[in-house]
C-alpha cells in the first residue's frame, strides 16, 4: 500500500479543500480500502468524512418523501421502521445487498458510487467476459454497475444531491440518480458525474402513491450472499387492474444501472398476467448484444423481469433466487 496523508474535517465545508485533486472521500471503507491495498486506487490523501453528523439520518415528510443521508449505513436503511411502512421494496433492498457485518459498515453514499472497473479496461470482448455486460456494451466499458440498491432508488424515481463548497448558493446540485451514472467511453473517465471537489450528500426519494406496487428480483448463482447475475426492479402504477405508468430498471447488466423503456412500454395499458410480464421481459433484452460466453444473461434477466413485474402486481416487494 502506497503512503498517504489522512484527515478527518468536522465541516462540509472543509472537504473540498482537503480533497484537492488527488484525495479520496472516506466513508464506510468497505470498497475504497480493499481498491487502496490492491493498488486500484492510489490517493494522496484520504478525507475521513464519518464525523460530519449533517451527512448522517433518514427522516420522512408525507409531502416531501425520504431523505437519506450520504452516511447513513445500509443497515440503518434496512432496519428503519418508517422505510419498511413507506418503501417496502427498498428496505427488502438493503436486506439483500451485502452480509450483516458488511451492511454495518457501508453507507448509502458509497453504495452509488461503487467502482467496477480501472481505467475502462477491466474486461475484454475475447476471453472470460461471462460476466460482463450485455446492455450499453457497444463502447470498451464492458463492466457491470455493482449496485444493488441503485435500481431500485431510480425505479422508485429518486435524485441525488452532490454537495461541493466551491458551488454557488447552497453548494448542493441535484440530478435525477440514473443521470449520476456515466458509461464511460475514454480511458480514465469517471463512471459517476461526480466532480473532484463534490461529494454525494443526500439521496430523495418521492413520496409513494397509493397505487404504487414496486418490487425487486436478483438471480444469484447460490441463494446465500452473492453479487447477482441479473436483477430487475419494477414499480407500477395502477389504475384498477391496469398499468398506468411503470418503470423498469435492470441491474448487473451493463455498465449502469439500465433504465428499460422498452419493458415498460410492454406494460402500460395493460393488465399484469403471465403474457404481459413474459412481453415486458422480452422487451428488456430485445436489444442486448452479449458476447461470447454471457448469452446466459438473456435468459436470466428475462427471468427477473417477468418474476419482479408479477410479484410487484402480488404486492411481495422482493426475491432472491
Amino acid at each position: 500500500m502506497q503512503a498517504f496523508e489522512y484527515a478527518t474535517p468536522t465541516k462540509k465545508e472543509q472537504i473540498a479543500v482537503l480533497l484537492g485533486d488527488d484525495g479520496s472521500v472516506l466513508a464506510g471503507g468497505t470498497d475504497l480500502l480493499a481498491l487502496i491495498k490492491d493498488d486500484i486506487v492510489t490517493p494522496k490523501r484520504l478525507v475521513n468524512i464519518k464525523q460530519i453528523d449533517g451527512l448522517r439520518g433518514v427522516s420522512y415528510q408525507p409531502n416531501s418523501g425520504l431523505r437519506i443521508g450520504a452516511l447513513t449505513t445500509v443497515a440503518e436503511l434496512s432496519d428503519n421502521a418508517t422505510v419498511r411502512q413507506n418503501y417496502l421494496v427498498l428496505t427488502e433492498s438493503a436486506i439483500e445487498a451485502a452480509s450483516p457485518q458488511i451492511r454495518n459498515l457501508a453507507t448509502i453514499g458509497g453504495s452509488m458510487g461503487l467502482l467496477a472497473m480501472k481505467d475502462g479496461k477491466s474486461l475484454v470482448r475475447a476471453g472470460d467476459n461471462r460476466y460482463a455486460a450485455i446492455l450499453g456494451n457497444d463502447g470498451s466499458a464492458l463492466f457491470v454497475s455493482p449496485s444493488t440498491i441503485a435500481p431500485v432508488l431510480i425505479v422508485l424515481g429518486a435524485k441525488i444531491r452532490l454537495y461541493s463548497a466551491k458551488a454557488s448558493g447552497s453548494g448542493m446540485r441535484e440530478l435525477a440518480l440514473e443521470k449520476f451514472f456515466v458509461i464511460p467511453t475514454q480511458e480514465g473517465q469517471r463512471e459517476h458525474d461526480l466532480q473532484p471537489d463534490e461529494i454525494v450528500a443526500e439521496i430523495i426519494v418521492p413520496p409513494p402513491s397509493k397505487n404504487l406496487k414496486a418490487a425487486s428480483y436478483e438471480v444469484r448463482q447460490r441463494a446465500s450472499f452473492d453479487w447477482p447475475l441479473a436483477h430487475a426492479a419494477v414499480a407500477l402504477e395502477m389504475d384498477g387492474n391496469t398499468v398506468k405508468s411503470a418503470r423498469v430498471v435492470l441491474g448487473q447488466v451493463a455498465p449502469v444501472p439500465w433504465v428499460s423503456e422498452e419493458a415498460a412500454a410492454a406494460l402500460v395499458g395493460k393488465p399484469v398476467n403471465n403474457d404481459t410480464a413474459m412481453a415486458a421481459a422480452n422487451a428488456a433484452v430485445a436489444k442486448a448484444k452479449p458476447l461470447s460466453r454471457n448469452k446466459y444473461k438473456l435468459t436470466l434477466t428475462k427471468a427477473a423481469v417477468k418474476r419482479a413485474v408479477l410479484n410487484a402486481a402480488a404486492g411481495h416487494a422482493g426475491s432472491v433466487s
